[in-house]
């Protein structure tokens, strides 16, 4: 189970723990790049589209991944998602059916995605690629949208995109553990086409800039700017006493766009990212939000861990609102965006004979 990345990892100036830890993270970053340097990608028989990040820990892939998958059903194509399936049991290779699987088997976020297009949970990438491209019968995928595997060197990508948290940025620029880097920075940009900067709400306009002028000063692609907003015109918070519940890797998101919303939270209860709620959580959270007369909000990707349990995570589950989101860009952005996506269709179109 993941747990919390530490705060120091965000400060500047690091500390004792960096210090200690900085030759472990000189052998990881080194390891990285051998295993990268050594890795032989395979080409799908679909074009693969790849959304990423340089860091541990949450900065918006699968909204993003979401937003590709809406552009290319816009243009014609017909999108599949491929991912790990972090979380979850199962393997795979295995095509999600969101009526059977719950996020015990194949993990949260792909029962996210599996609502906007059909998705692929396989460990082993190259597996999962042959999979969307042989069984889809009448209507086959024309394209994938791998949700994470930037580092993954098996199964090579047309189209790589990093994202970067505006406020967190790479942090104190050091690898794991003595950073959040999941590599070094040069190997890690040496392996994205694009970045895009995801803003959260409420962010301080000074500090998205100052990551936004970093990376176009020390990355050698486009980088594209991006914010995430509540995609509900239904949900009416303002002034409403909230438990707010979340068990992701970058909670601050969540409480900025509840606090944005108008919502008063009175509570919070985080948990690690990816976390399996039990029936004794579910009734502290309940008893919480009795005590306090507040309404329970968590995320989607909370929401549906809840699925499938009877009990006192059956009643939260009834009981509490997810607060869906959607990550935005600009007109001009998403022109960009959608450039840098069409041109590596056509290229790989083209390498195929297909144009």
């Amino acid at each position: 189970m993941p747990v919390r990345e530490p705060a120091w990892w965000y400060r500047e100036q690091g500390g004792w723990q960096h210090r200690l830890l900085r030759p472990v993270s000189q052998i990881w970053g080194w390891s990285a790049a051998r295993r990268l340097a050594r890795g032989k990608p395979q080409r799908a028989a679909l074009p693969v589209i790849c959304v990423g990040n340089f860091t541990a820990g949450g900065t918006g892939k699968t909204p993003l991944s979401i937003l590709i998958a809406r552009l290319l059903i816009a243009g014609g194509e017909r999108p599949v998602f491929l991912t790990r399936g972090y979380g979850g049991r199962l393997h795979g290779p295995h095509r999600v059916n969101p009526a059977l699987d719950n996020a015990c088997d194949v993990g949260d976020e792909p029962l996210l995605l599996a609502r906007h297009a059909p998705v692929i949970v396989a460990r082993d990438r190259v597996m999962g690629a042959q999979l969307a491209a042989a069984d889809f019968g009448l209507s086959p995928p024309t394209v994938i949208v791998m949700d994470d595997g930037m580092q993954n060197p098996a199964l090579a990508k047309d189209l790589a995109i990093a994202v970067v948290d505006a406020v967190r940025g790479l942090g104190n620029g050091h690898v794991i553990p003595a950073g959040p880097l999941r590599a070094t920075i040069e190997t890690q940009f040496a392996l994205a086409d694009a970045v895009v900067v995801n803003t959260s709400p409420g962010a301080d306009p000074a500090r998205v800039q100052q990551t936004a002028t970093h990376l176009r000063n020390t990355f050698h692609g486009p980088v594209i700017e991006a914010g995430i907003e509540a995609d509900t015109a239904d949900l009416d918070l303002r002034g409403t006493p909230v438990l707010a519940v979340s068990g992701i890797a970058n909670p601050d998101r969540f409480y900025s766009l509840l606090e944005q919303l108008g919502a008063t939270i009175t509570a919070r209860a985080p948990f690690n990212d990816h976390y399996a709620f039990t029936d004794t959580d579910a009734t502290r959270i309940l008893a919480d939000a009795r005590r306090l007369e507040a309404r329970i909000v968590t995320t989607e990707k909370d929401l549906v861990r809840l699925a499938g349990y009877p009990g006192a995570r059956a009643e939260l589950r009834e009981k509490a609102i997810a607060l869906p989101i959607r990550m935005k860009l600009d007109q001009r952005e998403e022109l960009r965006l959608a450039s840098l996506v069409n041109a590596a269709l056509l290229t790989r179109r083209k390498e195929q004979g297909k144009t």
